[in-house]
């Protein structure tokens, strides 16, 4: 078994144990968001993607973002936040400038 592929299911295991404890979404749910939450964080390290989430007060967003570093401007400084595990940032090519979504409100992947 290939070390990319243990890798990719530990964090879909781990991010969907996540959704469980937190969210309290069950097992099936959990590992669909998890799943979706991968497949989307690796499509836009190589292109624009399409995604839809629901924010914090509970609309529906439609977002066009990427990972690509060649899509996005230089990151410049260094950034000494904490890390938070339960979102996901990306940059949104509509507005150029970074945002994020909470990861168990992925709705969908256009």
């Amino acid at each position: 078994m290939s070390t990319n592929f243990k890798n990719q299911m530990k964090e879909v295991m781990s991010l969907a144990w996540a959704f469980v404890k937190r969210n309290g979404f069950s097992m099936s749910e959990a590992l669909k968001v998890a799943w979706a939450n991968l497949k989307l964080k690796a499509q836009m390290k190589s292109k624009i993607v399409k995604f839809y989430f629901q924010k914090v007060d509970g609309s529906v967003r439609e977002a066009y973002g990427t990972l690509n570093e060649k899509l996005m401007p230089a990151i410049t400084g260094t950034d000494k936040r904490a890390k938070n595990d339960t979102v996901q940032t990306y940059f949104d090519t509509e507005r150029q400038e970074f945002r994020c979504y909470k990861k168990a409100n992925l709705l969908k992947i256009a």
